[in-house]
């Protein structure tokens, strides 16, 4: 699942490339049914907050789309393509479909890790977007995006302080790997980040949230705010120093991008124990148990 960098990454290429101008929209799988409803509108920004996305097109037409395990994006730019698959939704600029398409004119995003950046267009290059695969694409109100927003925690990326999620975790006795998922505490934060916080901490992923202290969740929250804006140049989450890493200059290799997300079964970067994992909170949890001592 797309994590919070690449939330805000589309947001914001999406808005460079649509906002200020109206917007063509159609659903040509039918499961989308509400397109004529935005279709032709004047988009008027493109909002994120944690995993959700919110197109704006004027009072109680916000377009919100979560991605899910599945949902991705192809943008391209010159006149739309054939449709094919399951489309679930096209958002274009009609005076920008007319130029002809630039070289290597569309891209469908590879996952993550095989995805460095390279060979996107520019957002103002952007003439159409597809949407297929995602959890929720439908039409909300002002008042049902608002309801989101508040059962949300802070988002790292949107500005927030740590402040409204410290409380709740001080009182849960859950452990400390399953509150970083919780999207009610920590808006944005996945299983990768989720993993290498932790280990960045040095923190046990089974610590109850009741147990760690004010100034851990605090350091783990500045280095959120460091790390997911990193990860949205590019797409890759970095979160090895190049100090701890086997080649220690040069851009880190795949198989070094991660202290353990991943990595289970392979030697810590910096203690040599085994990294180990078990499923959490219907995920896999990673962690060296050396280094993330109980």
């Amino acid at each position: 699942m797309p994590e919070g960098n690449e939330i805000h990454r589309w947001a914001a290429r999406h808005e460079a490339a649509f906002a200020g101008k109206p917007v063509r929209v159609d659903g040509p799988q039918g499961r989308f049914t509400d397109a004529d409803v935005i279709d032709g509108r004047k988009l008027e920004r493109v909002m994120a907050v944690g995993k959700h996305l919110g197109y704006d097109f004027g009072k109680d037409r916000i377009l919100h789309v979560h991605l899910g395990l599945q949902g991705d994006f192809t943008e391209g730019s010159g006149p739309l393509p054939e449709v094919k698959g399951a489309l679930r939704l096209r958002m274009w600029n009609a005076t920008k479909i007319r130029k002809p398409a630039i070289p290597g004119e569309s891209k469908r995003h590879a996952w993550y890790s095989e995805d460095d950046g390279t060979g996107h267009l520019d957002p103002e290059q952007i003439a159409w977007v597809e949407l297929r695969g995602p959890m929720d694409c439908s039409l909300y109100t002002q008042e049902k995006w608002d309801g989101l927003v508040k059962k949300l925690g802070p988002d790292p990326l949107n500005g927030d302080g740590p402040e409204k999620m410290l409380p709740k975790v001080a009182k849960s006795r859950k452990p400390i790997a399953e509150l970083l998922m919780d999207q009610a505490m920590f808006a944005g934060v996945g299983n990768i980040f989720r993993a290498e916080l932790l280990y960045r901490a040095r923190l046990s992923p089974f610590k109850p949230g009741k147990d760690v202290d004010e100034k851990t969740l605090r350091s783990i929250w500045k280095d959120a705010t460091v790390l997911m804006p990193e990860a949205m140049v590019d797409r890759r989450i970095i979160t090895t120093k190049p100090v701890d890493r086997p080649h220690k200059t040069g851009q880190a290799l795949k198989e070094e991008a991660h202290y353990v997300y991943r990595r289970n079964g392979l030697p810590c970067f910096i203690c040599g124990t085994v990294v180990k994992k078990q499923e959490m909170a219907g995920r896999n949890l990673f962690w060296c148990p050396t280094c993330q001592a109980e």
